[in-house]
């Protein structure tokens, strides 16, 4: 099963991602928000604070994922090449 499909980057994003320190993914139709949480944790050795999914309207399932304050936005950013 796919979870993590790729990260989503847009101008708004990018705000929200300095603001708030969260990131947005499109992951898989069978992705639960716990199923997101442990792959980004063991696979990127990051805390995530909270996870929210939903779709949007062209169907794309997506996950906002609020990092921990010990873990900014900026170092998983890097590790996905989006600065």
């Amino acid at each position: 099963m796919i979870i993590i499909k790729g990260v989503i980057n847009t101008e708004k994003v990018m705000r929200i991602f300095e603001q708030e320190n969260k990131m947005l993914f499109e992951i898989g139709e069978k992705a639960t928000k716990h199923d997101v949480k442990q792959t980004l944790e063991e696979k990127y050795n990051i805390i995530v604070e909270k996870v929210n999914t939903f779709k949007n309207f062209k169907g794309k399932k997506l996950a906002w994922v609020k990092l921990s304050p010990k873990h900014p936005v900026s170092e998983l950013a890097t590790k996905f090449r989006l600065i």
